[in-house]
């Protein structure tokens, strides 16, 4: 029972970096950009995070609000790039990953390896000591449950406000969202920036509550899971939340199996998540109809003046 209790308790923690780069990136492919960065601008938002925690009186709240601005300054960054300068999306976001890891590394040595304690799980007297289920639903840090509130935002963001679908037009058709006066450069741009601000989020939620030290590489292939995170869930938030749980809960089971003496190889725990996602992507292909549900102008580039 207290495997099982733990193993539940800490799943929407493992959980929360997935769920909020996905979230991040359904936004960006929603509005036709392909964003392979993630990875990279993790690791920024994870180092800035600590910075600021460190260097600021152990303020947590400051550590995430400016891991998040630095995630938003990078998605710009990665708007302007493909948009206005029409950069490939492919190049410029794997760019952004070799960036990201290089700016920790030349930067981020005077903070590496220095151990803090953030954030704590909340306790709701009754709720939190419902046997099993308390803490997954009661017991989590303040973080989750803003985060589940985000989830619902950006939902009804894309599906039910004006700006969400034209933001959504510009992703399927780029040609008649033009013709019909809507901003596709500025649109994009929107849309870059409001993903890298979720991206932000999960890389500064890594290193202040999940790690709570920073290590150069941290992310350790966490973006690229998102990446396929987003396929998974076709492009829908609430997908992306039950994808996100399914990673969450196998990261956080190896360490409660460990723990437990039930013998597990170190090489397979560094394979076990990228096993996974090759099998929800493979699943994902059997399930999806060729291109039914991606957005039918992700990764291609609009020029105006290509418009017929």
């Amino acid at each position: 029972m207290d495997f099982l209790t733990h193993w539940l308790a800490f799943t929407p923690v493992f959980a929360l970096p997935l769920i909020a780069a996905s979230l991040g990136l359904i936004v960006n492919e929603r509005a036709g950009l392909l964003n392979l960065g993630a990875e990279g601008i993790m690791l920024c938002g994870a180092l800035v995070g600590v910075v600021a925690f460190l260097e600021f009186d152990g303020n947590a709240a400051l550590g995430f609000i400016l891991a998040i601005l630095s995630g938003t300054f990078l998605g710009f960054c990665f708007g302007f790039f493909v948009v206005v300068l029409r950069t490939n999306q492919v190049l410029t976001g794997i760019t952004f990953v070799f960036l990201g890891a290089g700016l920790t590394g030349l930067i981020g040595i005077p903070w590496v390896n220095k151990a803090f304690s953030a954030l704590n799980p909340i306790h709701i007297p009754w709720l939190t000591d419902i046997p099993v289920i308390g803490r997954f639903f009661f017991g989590q840090d303040y973080i989750v449950y803003i985060t589940i509130g985000l989830v619902i935002l950006v939902w009804r963001f894309l599906y039910h406000t004006r700006t969400g679908l034209r933001l959504r037009a510009v992703g399927e058709n780029p040609q008649a969202a033009d013709a019909a006066g809507i901003n596709v450069e500025g649109y994009r741009l929107l849309a870059a920036t409001i993903g890298g601000a979720f991206i932000g989020l999960a890389g500064g939620y890594l290193s202040l509550v999940i790690a709570k030290i920073f290590v150069l590489d941290m992310t350790q292939g966490r973006g690229w899971i998102a990446v396929a995170l987003v396929i998974f869930s076709r492009w829908r938030p609430f997908r992306a939340v039950l994808g996100g749980l399914l990673f969450g809960g196998i990261e956080a089971l190896i360490p409660r199996l460990q723990a437990s003496g039930f013998p597990i190889p170190q090489y397979f725990m560094a394979m076990a998540p990228y096993a996974v996602t090759l099998a929800v992507l493979i699943y994902a292909a059997v399930q999806m109809r060729a291109g039914q549900d991606a957005p039918r102008a992700l990764g291609i580039p609009y020029v105006r003046e290509d418009r017929k």
